[in-house]
């Protein structure tokens, strides 16, 4: 591993290409957990310090099934020890494509109609704060590559606002690197692009 990288493996990546949900989940328990483990409790004393909130690291449970096995998994960072799911986190996914850092509020989160009249209220600030960078939106990706980034304008953030007011509306986006990006992606890059997604985060919680 090179000092200083996440400490991901071509053989982590690999694992998501594996048939079958038991053969799949085999070795991404032997593989990929143990490191989303470790970096979970790295990164959130790391990003609670330096975005002066409370972070709490949960690796993600999929549920037993025969068929489907997931095609990615991560870690999440919320503001509850007790999970994240009822909340909008922040996570660092892994998936045969590559890495992946996101800013996530999934169907089953609670106050999803505040959360989108705040990002509808706040999409200026929001603007200014990303300053033109560009963000990918994860929602309907085929998990095979990249999704195309787009920048985040003012028509980016009313159009996941109206998302987040359907009944099983969810959102999910953020930044990612390829396998071969990822292999020397290092630690200090991947808390950046997630101090990039804070501002969202900030919203999704109602902290200032």
């Amino acid at each position: 591993m090179k000092v200083g990288t996440l400490g991901f493996r071509s053989i982590d990546f690999e694992v998501f290409g594996i048939q079958g949900f038991g053969a799949r989940m085999e070795k991404i328990y032997e593989h990929v957990r143990p490191k989303l483990t470790r970096l979970g409790n790295e990164l959130a004393p790391e990003l609670s310090q330096q975005l002066n909130l409370e972070f709490f690291p949960h690796v993600a449970k999929h549920a037993r099934r025969t068929v489907n096995p997931p095609p990615e998994t991560w870690v999440a960072f919320g503001p509850s020890p007790r999970g994240y799911k009822r909340y909008g986190y922040l996570a660092l996914c892994i998936s045969g494509a590559g890495l992946h850092a996101r800013a996530v509020v999934k169907a089953d989160a609670e106050d999803r109609p505040e959360m989108a009249r705040r990002l509808k209220a706040f999409s200026g600030q929001l603007v200014m704060e990303f300053a033109g960078t560009k963000i990918a939106r994860y929602e309907k990706w085929d998990f095979a590559r990249m999704p195309v980034a787009v920048p985040a304008a003012r028509e980016l953030f009313a159009d996941l606002s109206e998302n987040l007011c359907k009944k099983t509306g969810w959102i999910d986006l953020g930044f990612g690197w390829t396998v071969h990006e990822a292999l020397r992606l290092e630690r200090g890059e991947m808390i950046e692009a997630l101090r990039e997604l804070a501002p969202l985060y900030r919203v999704f919680q109602a902290v200032a």
